[in-house]
């Protein structure tokens, strides 16, 4: 799944899109924001790409919160 998802500087100013091409990780998971099934996604949406496009853009996002570090500050009591 890893090699599904690429981030080149000259390709949307490095946003991470599926691999060979322009279609963002972004773009893709705001219409599985919307509920739109990853079938529907592929046939009228984004016809180059397949299932498993989706499906790693899914995990890319998973494994971007995976290695989110996360500092919380103390409260003012």
């Amino acid at each position: 799944m890893k090699t599904r998802i690429q981030v080149d500087p000259n390709i949307h100013f490095g946003k991470p899109c599926i691999a060979g091409t322009r279609i963002t990780v972004q773009n893709v998971m705001e219409l599985v924001r919307e509920n739109i099934p990853f079938d529907i996604i592929v046939r009228d949406y984004y016809p180059a790409l397949e299932i498993d496009d989706v499906q790693a853009c899914i995990q890319y996002a998973i494994d971007l919160m995976a290695a989110e570090e996360i500092h919380i500050l103390p409260t003012a009591a």
